[in-house]
């Protein structure tokens, strides 16, 4: 049986095998059934024309064939292959052309540029610190920086029962071998004051180190001069070696020694009384502690000191200056006051302890009044190792600018405040407070000698004042009517730093090392002796100390005491005058430098010093609790 064909006639196929006998309907029949494609082109054969429904029949596969191989599926989208052919080409030519040669660049190893040459004021301030390490006293250690000095003074002190070890270490004061503990301390205030404002600065020129080992050398020493583990005291030792004006007994002053070759009787002077000496130490130890706050054990240490020495301070009974009638003293490091010593230790006391009962003596009225802050008196207006009025009201009025503390201190120190913005006023050349010389020296000392030191202090001062201003937004302040930007400020304390480097008349650096033309003939008794190992006696040392020879060697970094009031100099060993450095000075200028370079960046470290200051106002209160039905 057949099944129905759609195309027409029986499925059946004649078998015979002789083409002759087929007949041309069956042959296109059996062309039905054959693909078309496999028909040969010629051989006589007739092709047989297909309709459109047959031709889809036949070649839609064929169709389907040619438009996949130009189209690739990728999924999520159809692509020809020709675009996916330039794309990948693309990709790769961008892989050699940009993130090839980032490859090979990140391998190679990166050269470090240079950094900057360190300007003029990082190059002396390397200088200055170094001066600390030749006036050494004690067992020195071997990395000294010094070649020329070698331990000394270690019987200083032997006579005292109640110090272990005697009073061994600190430094020498100037030219001289004498250790004055008065300005010794004013010495390491500022050194401390300077490290806790630009810690950053001395980290960027590697000198962080070797400052906190000059204030720790110091401090060390200034702990040894009481009773620090007692809470009360009843005396303070105020000075090693000395003499008296006019002495022709061999002492520091009629020999001419080097230090390590003392061998005269060095005498230890003993102070019942002196607030202006305790206060001045308090305020060295307080701000150490700060510098020491990474150092717990050390810095509590020198915090305890600093609140036994202040108490000694505070007593009532004992409110004598610590130089009236002392020959040993008063010619020298005469104190004419204490309280601005009180206002100076409370502040910087306040700081280390964020004890109240230290602001509170601070900005008490009668402490104003005594020190006579407010009076604008022109020799109370700049910083000395003796009034530390013109300090100790810019430190607390950084308390007022950052802190606002408010309620019951605002009075007091808004007043500081102001009397620290005219205090800066009185600075600028075109208010006329201060005498000027031609060659453009400030005369805060009103033409006396050795006004270097004066200078430098101020230097510091209104160059941390401009500091204060820029960390709070502030670009100036006012003189009268008069707004002055702070860079009115800044000029001025660059100008006086500069004269002290030699942009004055004579063309000469007042740092020892600094430049090319700087002092030769220092007063200094270790610069002047040679060190070859041969000890002079008293007097025999007398002919280093009278030779027109330069020194055999330089004290580098020593400020000296600096010109007169014609900007002349005389370079003559003899003339201390001229040509004598003094620790308290170079503490100045060290501040002074610090603040002014812009190695590190030139800003201030405005937190640090508040690091023990408890909060000035209640804390936020914690939420309520949920609400429960």
């Amino acid at each position: 049986m057949h099944s129905r064909n759609h195309w027409g006639g029986s499925f059946e196929i004649n078998g015979e095998t002789n083409s002759n006998h087929t007949t041309d309907y069956d042959r296109s029949r059996e062309m039905d059934w054959v693909d078309r494609a496999a028909l040969p082109s010629s051989g006589g054969i007739h092709r047989h024309e297909l309709d459109e429904t047959q031709q889809s029949w036949l070649l839609g596969s064929q169709q389907e064939k040619n438009k996949k191989s130009k189209y690739v599926d990728l999924g999520c989208v159809v692509c020809s292959r020709k675009a996916l052919k330039w794309t990948l080409w693309g990709l790769a030519a961008a892989f050699f052309l940009i993130s090839l040669p980032i490859i090979i660049a990140k391998s190679i190893p990166a050269h470090k540029s240079r950094p900057p040459p360190p300007d003029n004021y990082t190059v002396a301030l390397h200088k200055a610190l170094l001066f600390f390490n030749a006036q050494k006293s004690g067992k020195l250690p071997k990395n000294n920086g010094v070649p020329w000095r070698g331990s000394s003074g270690l019987s200083d002190g032997n006579g005292t029962t109640d110090t272990k070890g005697g009073l061994v270490g600190g430094y020498y004061d100037a030219g001289d071998n004498i250790k004055f503990h008065f300005p010794m301390s004013f010495a390491m205030t500022m050194l401390s004051w300077s490290v806790i404002e630009y810690s950053h600065k001395y980290e960027a020129i590697n000198e962080y180190d070797h400052v906190r080992e000059l204030i720790k050398w110091g401090t060390d020493y200034l702990l040894l001069t009481f009773n620090s583990s007692a809470s009360r005291i009843d005396k303070i030792y105020s000075q090693v070696g000395g003499s008296r004006n006019g002495s022709t007994t061999p002492d520091d002053h009629y020999c001419w020694q080097r230090p390590e070759d003392m061998d005269y009787p060095r005498a230890v002077q003993t102070a019942n009384s002196g607030p202006d000496l305790a206060g001045e130490m308090a305020a060295a130890l307080a701000s150490a502690s700060i510098v020491f706050r990474d150092n717990p054990t050390y810095s509590k240490k020198l915090v305890k000191g600093a609140e036994t020495v202040f108490a000694f301070a505070r007593d009532f009974g004992r409110r004598n200056p610590y130089s009236r009638g002392n020959p040993y003293i008063e010619p020298f490091y005469n104190s004419t006051g204490y309280f601005d010593e009180y206002m100076w230790g409370a502040a910087w006391l306040y700081y280390a302890t964020g004890n109240n009962t230290y602001i509170s003596l601070a900005t008490n009225p009668g402490l104003s009044k005594n020190s006579k802050a407010f009076f604008m008196i022109r020799d109370l207006s700049y910083l000395t190792w003796d009034n530390k009025l013109p300090a100790a009201m810019l430190l607390l009025t950084r308390l007022r600018i950052m802190l606002s503390p408010g309620y019951p201190y605002e009075d007091m120190l808004k007043m500081y405040h102001n009397v620290t913005g005219l205090t800066m006023c009185s600075y600028l050349r075109q208010y006329q407070v201060f005498n000027w010389t031609k060659g453009g020296m400030i005369q805060l000392n009103r033409g006396e000698p050795q006004p270097l030191q004066y200078i430098a202090n101020a230097a510091f001062l209104s160059s941390l004042f401009v500091d204060y201003l820029n960390a709070t937004g502030a670009p100036g302040w006012n003189c009268g009517p008069t707004f002055i930007p702070s860079s009115v400020l800044r000029s001025f304390a660059t100008s006086q730093i500069n004269y002290i480097l030699g942009d004055n008349p004579m063309k000469m650096s007042y740092v020892v090392g600094y430049g090319t033309k700087f002092p030769r003939h220092v007063h200094h008794r270790g610069a002047s002796i040679p060190n070859d190992k041969k000890s002079y006696s008293c007097t025999g040392g007398w002919k280093w100390r009278d030779t027109k020879n330069l020194n055999p060697n330089n004290i580098n970094g020593a400020m000296v005491g600096g010109p007169d009031r014609f900007d002349q100099f005389k370079d003559v060993r003899t003339n201390y005058s001229y040509t004598e450095p003094t620790l308290a000075g170079n503490a100045g200028l060290v501040a002074a430098l610090v603040s002014l370079t812009s190695s590190g960046g030139l800003k201030i470290d405005r937190n640090t010093i508040f690091s023990a200051v408890p909060p000035l106002y209640p804390g936020t209160p914690p939420p309520p609790p949920p609400w429960k039905p």
